[in-house]
């Protein structure tokens, strides 16, 4: 009977440390994982870009005066040296109020009342030097007769000379009223009809990329006109940082995705802009920025593009092909170091990781993961190392 109370009792304390001790045991925790592979790594720098026509021309009108209307529209082909633009005639005088006509008319009749005056003053330095060419020649007369000093004679032919003088001074004064009259009727009369009108020829061929002025107007020198282009002369150019752009190489390839097809278009950095400007971001952050120009490899799909269509571009500044890669998931900062959890059966390892290039999926593993293994995905806070896990299932 004793024993059989034994046995009971060591069978309920079994039972109850093998409560207590499934009660303590770790439970797994549920992560997902991936895989730890060889194959092709490249970092990109990648930026929003705008088209553009590398050559453009801006056609302004040669001269003031009336534009006509511009048929010419946007997308229109345009010929070197043939097609004629824009033409433009002489702009018609300004209308005349009741006022400025008033005193324009009273100018008109003042400046007939002083040719009027002019030509009397004319008439008498005329009747002037008629008089002492008379008083001349009888003191010449006198003189001979040596009847009057050589005095009297000389005060003659000064006199004469200053009536000529007078006379010919007169004469110019008649004609500078006379024209003064002219201007003077020219601003008081209604404008003349528009001359031969001025043909602005397209200085280049291509097509017309905007239409800077279309109607009818009044334009002075120098006034833009049309914008024209050459489509097949196309490229691309996108702002960096300055801090990616000192990595950006002339020549570097370069993938154009987000233009509106199905493939990425393939093209080459042409030039790097020497001088930066300052942007700023949509957060409000000043940035400085470099331009970096980029030409498309094929020219025949640039030409769906047109002038100042959005892109995107990524600039490869480093690719390699056979590389062990590990997703940028799977890493943590575990001091100045980066680390990751290795999945080795129901437990997890903690491993330090040497790293080379990277982008935003992938990193290029140097040292302390081979390809093959599996990793943690995104580990969360929790977990240590030597932790129990099991693996998500994948949906």
């Amino acid at each position: 009977m004793r024993f059989l109370k034994n046995k009971r009792l060591i069978a309920g304390v079994v039972i109850v440390l093998a409560i207590v001790a499934m009660a303590m045991w770790p439970e797994s925790i549920e992560v997902n994982a991936a895989k730890v592979e060889r194959g092709p790594l490249q970092v990109t720098l990648d930026e929003d870009g705008e088209t553009r026509i590398r050559d453009k021309f801006v056609l302004s009108a040669p001269v003031a005066g009336r534009l006509q209307r511009i048929e010419l529209e946007p997308g229109d082909t345009v010929t070197k040296g043939k097609t004629v633009v824009a033409r433009l005639t002489t702009a018609d005088a300004p209308l005349l109020d009741p006022r400025t006509r008033s005193e324009l008319a009273a100018a008109v009749e003042a400046a007939r009342a002083a040719v009027g005056q002019t030509r009397a003053d004319f008439e008498r330095s005329t009747a002037e030097l008629a008089r002492a060419r008379q008083t001349l020649q009888r003191q010449q007369e006198l003189m001979k007769a040596g009847a009057i000093a050589a005095d009297a004679l000389d005060a003659a032919e000064t006199s004469v000379a200053t009536a000529e003088e007078a006379r010919k001074a007169a004469e110019f004064a008649v004609s500078r009223s006379e024209y003064e009259l002219q201007l003077a009727r020219a601003r008081l009369s209604a404008p003349e009809p528009a001359g031969r009108a001025v043909e602005v020829v397209a200085p280049v061929s291509g097509v017309i990329l905007k239409r800077l002025r279309e109607s009818e107007s009044i334009v002075p020198a120098g006034e833009p006109l049309v914008e024209i282009g050459e489509p097949g002369r196309i490229e691309i150019v996108a702002d960096f940082l300055s801090t990616d752009a000192v990595r950006i190489q002339p020549g570097a390839p370069v993938l154009i995705e987000g233009w509106g097809g199905s493939d990425p278009l393939e093209g080459r950095v042409r030039r790097i802009e020497p001088a930066g400007f300052m942007k700023v971001s949509a957060l409000g952050v000043e940035e400085q920025r470099v331009n970096v120009v980029i030409d498309f490899k094929e020219t025949a799909a640039a030409t769906r593009l047109g002038d100042g269509y959005r892109v995107e571009v990524r600039v490869i500044v480093w690719r390699e092909e056979d590389v062990v890669k590990v997703p940028v998931g799977a890493l943590f900062r575990r001091g100045n170091d980066w680390a990751s959890f290795l999945i080795d059966g129901e437990q997890v390892r903690l491993l330090m990781v040497q790293l080379g290039q990277r982008n935003d999926e992938e990193a290029q593993v140097i040292k302390g993961l081979s390809a093959g293994q599996t990793v943690v995905l995104h580990p969360p806070d929790t977990l240590t190392d030597t932790a129990r896990v099991r693996v998500r299932a994948t949906p």
